[in-house]
């Protein structure tokens, strides 16, 4: 049976509100992205986004999902319209997969490579960066 493998940086990993929705799938371990993503502050959720400028190396964990599970999660992580999976570069991996956020991009959000934030990144802004950060 094929598996996707998945990307996970938010409520989804071990530990985190949403967990029991991937916790029957394979966790691989840990893992980062290539340093062109971020992670910006969507309430109480995280939303990983591309930062070709001033991107970061996102933190997070790899899990291999079946095609059921990956079903499910489709519809919980993109019924509101505002998250889509899509191919990112994780160290290391030739392919993986991430649900992105791909609603507006508040002006001054706060941003950063781990959801939680750390308290260190609670003070920079999207708004303090140089250059263009889009989906």
């Amino acid at each position: 049976m094929d598996k996707t493998v998945l990307f996970i940086y938010g409520s989804l990993k071990r530990g985190h509100l949403n967990h029991h929705r991937i916790a029957d799938q394979e966790y691989l371990g840990d893992a980062a992205t290539d340093p062109n993503y971020r992670i910006i502050a969507i309430g109480k959720y995280g939303g990983l986004i591309r930062d070709d400028v001033n991107g970061v190396a996102v933190k997070g964990e790899l899990w291999a999902v079946s095609q059921r599970g990956l079903l499910e999660l489709d519809d919980f992580e993109t019924s509101e319209g505002l998250w889509a999976r899509f191919p990112l570069a994780v160290v290391g991996r030739d392919t993986a997969e991430a649900y992105f956020w791909t609603g507006e991009i508040p002006a001054g959000v706060l941003s950063g490579d781990e959801w939680p934030l750390k308290s260190a990144e609670l003070g920079t802004r999207n708004s303090e960066r140089k250059g263009d950060v889009r989906n």
